[in-house]
């Protein structure tokens, strides 16, 4: 029978959930959910001077947000420390394992021999083959592994392809700490192994990890996970990515109004590609994602892709969604609900973010009277104002209401006057919104309604 696809992301609670951190969520999920497998977290939680609730908290809800929540309750870390060190333990009975003395002076003192000749800090072995009885007294001693010194490693990754390291070139890790505290190369081996992993998805910054996870692996008897280590995101121009280049926490990208399935799909095609396809739902990329196709070069945070893909899913909300969204960030008065529901579709083509969306809202919630700003009524003549009185004539005696309306009356009018349609589109703008707004006065006039239009034409020229 074939073993089940199990995936995880295991983040350590020591900040926020970054926008690298959730494409790796994402990829473990896709590539779970495509063979039909488990998706799980594991909060990595044994560093206690750095790891805090708001980040676990931060963590959750930001999968949740985005819809990746996994299949199973989140696996602390810190729950299975007794386990971790029972391992140390088992290894060191069987002498994989040993006690090693050496002091804090010691190992500087090793590092800056190596430095100073040019090779790879590295622990040297001393307390490999030593028998503990000539310890030291009063040096707590820490557990390392006893690494193989002959040989390589061979790791097949599924992004990465074949690479192989001598044996020679890994150090003996610490399993244990003096305090008898697990390591975290300890730990995620041994969860990784119970949880049943299968496929370890991360960032290309553990690739060094790896190979020391699978020398524990091998020593312990247990099978490997399959490794598959993405290229990390790198900002617009190829440097780092920092906050000012969009490393933000997933809440942040929230606060900024993106909508979840706009920055999952953009997410999924940072690093990852099927063929031209650039927009795609969920349920698509999980159909596509068999782990092919993720790019082995470093992937780049473009905002204006991603507003344009925001822009793309916000054209798509429906009437009630768009009302939840606002009802959340303002006070929506009863008398403006007709409104909303008439202007939307100029709401939604002209907002890349649910912020644009909700600010543009904002002139359909508006009372009478308004407030006219300086600026727009510098722009104002006597004339303009004239010209609006005689429009409202023009709009009163309508029989109907729609845009097509609306605008060949508004042309009319102004080819009847002789003056150029933006000589009546400015002042009349400024009527209805109290500023130079970049609505189309169509489209504007139809969606307050007729009377409500009458009213602040009315208002403006008094």
């Amino acid at each position: 029978m074939t073993k089940p696809i199990i995936t995880r992301f295991a983040p350590s609670p020591t900040g926020y959930l970054h926008v690298g951190g959730a494409r790796t969520a994402l990829f473990n999920m896709l590539f779970a959910r495509h063979f039909d497998g488990l998706f799980l977290l594991r909060i990595e939680d044994t560093d206690h001077k750095r790891s805090s609730r708001e980040a676990i908290d931060a963590i959750v809800d930001g999968l949740d947000w985005l819809g990746l929540s996994p299949d199973k309750k989140p696996v602390f870390q810190s729950m299975n420390l007794a386990r971790h060190a029972q391992i140390a333990k088992k290894l060191l009975n069987e002498g994989k394992a040993y006690l090693c003395f050496c002091s804090a002076e010691e190992l500087a003192e090793m590092r800056e021999k190596a430095l100073a000749e040019k090779r790879s800090p590295k622990y040297d072995g001393r307390w490999r083959n030593r028998d503990p009885k000539n310890a030291p007294a009063g040096v707590s001693p820490v557990v390392r592994f006893k690494a193989p010194q002959d040989g390589h490693l061979l790791l097949n990754d599924l992004v990465q392809g074949e690479i192989r390291v001598a044996n020679e070139e890994l150090d003996d890790m610490v399993l244990l700490r003096a305090d008898g505290s697990p390591t975290y190369m300890l730990s995620v081996v041994v969860d990784d192994h119970d949880m049943q992993i299968t496929h370890v998805i991360r960032g290309d910054d553990h690739l060094t990890n790896a190979f020391r996870q699978i020398m524990l692996f091998n020593a312990l008897g247990w099978s490997p996970p399959n490794y598959a280590h993405i290229p990390l995101i790198h900002a617009s121009d190829g440097n780092k990515l920092s906050k000012r280049h969009g490393a933000l926490g997933i809440e942040a990208y929230k606060d900024l109004g993106y909508l979840p399935e706009a920055l999952l799909n953009y997410l999924a095609r940072l690093g990852w590609s099927h063929g031209d396809d650039e927009v795609f739902s969920l349920t698509e990329a999980i159909s596509w994602f068999d782990g092919s196709n993720i790019n082995k070069s470093a992937a780049r945070l473009d905002l204006n892709k991603l507003n344009s893909i925001n822009a793309h899913y916000i054209k798509n909300i429906n009437f009630d969604r768009f009302m939840r969204i606002l009802t959340q960030r303002k006070e929506v008065p009863p008398h403006a609900i007709d409104r909303l529901n008439r202007g939307l579709p100029g709401l939604l083509n002209r907002s890349k973010t649910l912020n644009e969306l909700t600010e543009k809202a904002a002139i359909y919630l508006e009372n009478r009277p308004l407030k006219y700003t300086k600026e727009s009524l510098a722009l104002v003549s006597v004339e303009d104002k004239i010209n609006m009185k005689e429009l409202s004539f023009v709009f009163n005696g309508l029989d109907g209401w729609d845009q097509k309306m609306i605008e060949e009356n508004i042309r009319y009018f102004a080819e009847r006057k002789g003056i150029k349609l933006g000589e009546i589109a400015r002042p009349l703008r400024i009527a209805l919104t109290g500023f130079t707004s970049s609505f189309s006065i169509f489209e504007l006039s139809f969606a307050l309604g007729k009377k409500e239009v009458l009213a602040r034409i009315n208002d403006f020229v008094t």
